[in-house]
């Protein structure tokens, strides 16, 4: 019978289960919820044997995705970045769902001149140890949820926008960090 290890977790141990979370969150091995649940309990965590609880169905790397299998058709779904930045500005078409994992550096999105290609468009932000700013134009509504995602208008902010109006939907997920939806007018 093995026995559990009741060392208490350092900052390091449980950060290491965060972004190994993360990274499985953003290959679609966990639901959102699922990935909730896991991220605060290993945010809490107070031993080893806790974490490893919360880990031990994953793989010990991320595998690696053959260039050819990666869906060469419509936009991307998936940004990663590991201590750098991730800036999506200009025109771009935004799919129905786009996730973005940035682990000790920065992300700007910008929706401002972009292709939204849903009337519903759900952006899921990990944000370890970093800041990610959500640039949405006026006229589109935003909704935020997760932990550490919020909301704010800048000056020419429209007032109530029309039951149409297209949808952002903001998940944000940080620990040590931001995210931050913004209602801009156009750039220009």
């Amino acid at each position: 019978m093995q026995q559990l290890d009741r060392t208490l977790a350092s900052d390091a141990e449980r950060d290491a289960a965060a972004e190994r979370l993360q990274v499985a969150f953003a290959e679609g091995r966990l639901s959102d919820s699922e990935f909730d649940q896991r991220m605060r309990s290993a945010l809490t965590a107070r031993t080893r044997a806790e974490l490893a609880g919360l880990t031990a169905d994953l793989p010990g790397q991320a595998l690696q995705v053959r260039p050819d299998l990666a869906g060469a058709r419509g936009p991307g779904r998936l940004a990663v970045s590991f201590k750098s930045s991730i800036r999506r500005a200009g025109r771009w078409r935004v799919p129905r769902r786009y996730t973005a994992v940035i682990y000790k550096g920065s992300g700007v999105l910008d929706l401002r001149a972009a292709e939204l290609t849903a009337p519903v468009t759900t952006i899921v932000a990990v944000a370890y140890k970093s800041q990610v700013d959500i640039l949405v134009p006026p006229g589109v509504r935003v909704e935020t949820g997760g932990f550490g995602a919020s909301t704010s208008a800048s000056d020419g902010a429209a007032g109530p926008l029309p039951p149409g109006a297209p949808v952002v939907h903001v998940r944000g997920f940080t620990y040590k960090g931001a995210v931050e939806a913004v209602s801009h007018p156009p750039a220009g």
